[in-house]
């Protein structure tokens, strides 16, 4: 066993493949099995590039056995940092087939996070394209090489410039030079880490999240079922696709299993991701709500015929009812379906067939019959039903514990294995869950805690507001109190008009208790985001507190120099 990796209790493993969640199967022989069996069928779409499954196989085949010939063996890791190209879907499967462990970096990641990975990982490879941005990301491979004896091998994707170091596209356009039957003699445990995927917070180092073969095989098939997904299909994957969500929630994963397409692309601008659904006949999405809110308000849409779009799934942070009611009046052949999902484990779907005022106002329920999910409050007591408390869930896809993160286990983890999610939500009589907000998403306002989710839901029913989120401001009386940055609708921040005098009576006639009303507004015409694609409330609560200490100080520099 890998050390450092937290795996089910026994009496879990035999439950969880008596009742046929676990496979007892590679993710290499099964989606071997899958590019078998869909042949000729197009498998991935690329600019003008169109690649069969059987192609997928044999490309992935072909770096395995590089991988190999350079001494990458079962259980080392490879952090893998590519945009979405179809080299990382090479590379991906490539790394199935020897055993080795991908690690899912996304493309903000700097030297900061990736010698955290490489470090903590032992990892003895890095992949890498050769520059992004403005970044040389060679150059930062070189660099942690020098640092960490173990990373010996760099992929590229582009040239390889530095000694050492390895194209991609050459090792794919070369000959191995050892024979197949090597990779046949390759012994993968199912229930060794298969994937690290690494956790969505936004505040440190994300931690690392192992996912084993047989877990993650079964997080796609559990997630694919209850996403309408048809041979014919295609699914457009536009963010990075080193996060779960659009690898295998159900993601790229599922579409494969499934026989149907995934569309790359390396854009999320409107003018470029739109024509490419109108031309591929794209049936499903894949979007955080900040990219959804975006291209629905951009005038292209009604230009492109997106008639194809059947299925809009968005993650990441809760999508707001009026916002589907706009999306599925805008494209009315799609739904929208929301999912509260983690990196972690547990998916939570809503279902196609609810009824749409479940579907509007809730994040589904689990996608397996084993999730085991309890709502808390904060002694870890269940609250009644209806009542908000911390989800708490265990299941045959969802970790055991971060990798060789024990102090951080010990916190994160019940003694019985239940994993602290961090999510505030109550349960609705459907059954599905509503989601109020993270714990540590609480503005406590002299000893009132207020959720910020509850106010922004508000907020956006204000026909001036395009986007909005509520962070607490420091108070040297309250300790805290709520400040909210709106992106205005149909202006930029500079010219707009709407005025906190006009946001709190609206609220106010909302019905909403006065304790809760923003007391400062902020007009900015984008958020920062997170790396996984949310908007970074640190950030902005880092710059509120910043312009308060700024404000406060000037103000008494002024007094003090009053006569």
């Amino acid at each position: 066993m890998l050390e450092g990796f937290v795996p089910w209790p026994e009496e879990f493993k035999q439950r969880y493949y008596a009742r046929g969640y676990w496979e007892g199967r590679s993710m290499a022989a099964v989606f071997a099995e899958a590019c078998a069996r869909h042949g000729d069928r197009i498998a991935v779409v690329a600019g003008d590039e169109r690649i069969t499954y059987r192609q997928l196989d044999e490309r992935a085949t072909r770096l395995a056995l590089h991988l190999w010939q350079l001494g990458i063996r079962p259980l080392q890791t490879v952090v893998v940092q590519l945009p979405n190209v179809p080299e990382f879907l090479y590379l991906y499967f490539a790394l199935q087939k020897i055993g080795a462990i991908g690690l899912m970096a996304l493309p903000p990641h700097r030297y900061h996070e990736i010698s955290y990975f490489v470090q903590l990982t032992e990892a003895t490879g890095y992949a890498v394209p050769e520059r992004l941005g403005d970044d040389d990301l060679t150059a930062l491979a070189a660099r942690l090489q020098a640092e960490y004896p173990s990373l010996r091998h760099v992929l590229v994707h582009g040239r390889a410039r530095q000694p050492g170091h390895h194209s991609l596209q050459e090792l794919l356009h070369t000959e191995p030079g050892v024979p197949e039957a090597v990779l046949r003699e390759v012994t993968i445990d199912p229930e060794d880490p298969a994937v690290f995927l690494l956790s969505g917070g936004t505040t440190g180092i994300p931690k690392i999240i192992p996912r084993t073969h047989n877990d993650y095989v079964y997080n796609s098939r559990a997630a694919g079922a209850v996403n309408d997904i048809r041979p014919g299909d295609a699914l457009l994957v536009v963010l990075p696709i080193a996060h779960n969500f659009p690898l295998a929630s159900p993601g790229v994963q599922a579409f494969l299993l499934a026989g149907a397409r995934v569309v790359l692309s390396t854009s999320t601008r409107a003018a470029d991701a739109l024509p490419l659904i109108a031309r591929e006949r794209v049936t499903h999405l894949e979007l955080v709500p900040a990219l959804l809110v975006r291209w629905i308000n951009d005038p292209l849409l009604r230009e492109h015929d997106l008639s194809s779009v059947r299925i809009i799934n968005t993650g990441g942070q809760k999508l707001q009812e009026e916002v589907k009611r706009r999306t599925e009046a805008l494209l009315p052949h799609a739904k929208v379906q929301e999912v509260l999902g983690m990196a972690e484990g547990l998916l939570n779907f809503v279902r196609l067939d609810d009824p749409d005022e479940v579907r509007y106002t809730t994040v589904g329920r689990p996608v397996s019959p084993d999730d085991e999910i309890r709502i808390v409050d904060d002694d870890g007591a269940d609250v009644p039903p209806g009542e908000i408390g911390e989800l708490w869930t265990r299941g045959p896809y969802t970790l055991r514990g971060y990798f060789r993160a024990p102090e951080h286990n010990a916190r994160a983890f019940t003694p019985d294995g239940f994993y602290k999610t961090g999510d505030l939500v109550r349960l609705h009589p459907s059954g599905n869950l509503i989601v109020e907000g993270r714990k540590k998403d609480l503005i406590n306002r002299g000893g009132e805690k207020i959720s910020a989710e509850e106010v922004e839901n508000l907020i956006l029913q204000h026909e001036a507001v395009l986007n909005v989120a509520c962070v607490p401001m420091p108070d040297p009386v309250l300790g805290e109190r709520m400040c909210a940055y709106v992106i205005p609708r149909g202006a930029r921040a500079a010219e707009a008009t709407l005025t906190l005098e006009d946001l709190t009576r609206f609220l106010v006639e909302r019905g909403l208790a006065k304790f809760k009303l923003p007391e400062r507004l902020e007009l900015v015409d984008e958020f920062p985001m997170s790396a996984f694609g949310k908007v970074s409330k640190k950030d902005l609560a880092a710059r509120i507190a910043a312009q308060v200490a700024a404000e406060r100080a000037a103000a008494q520099g002024a007094q003090a120099s009053a006569p």
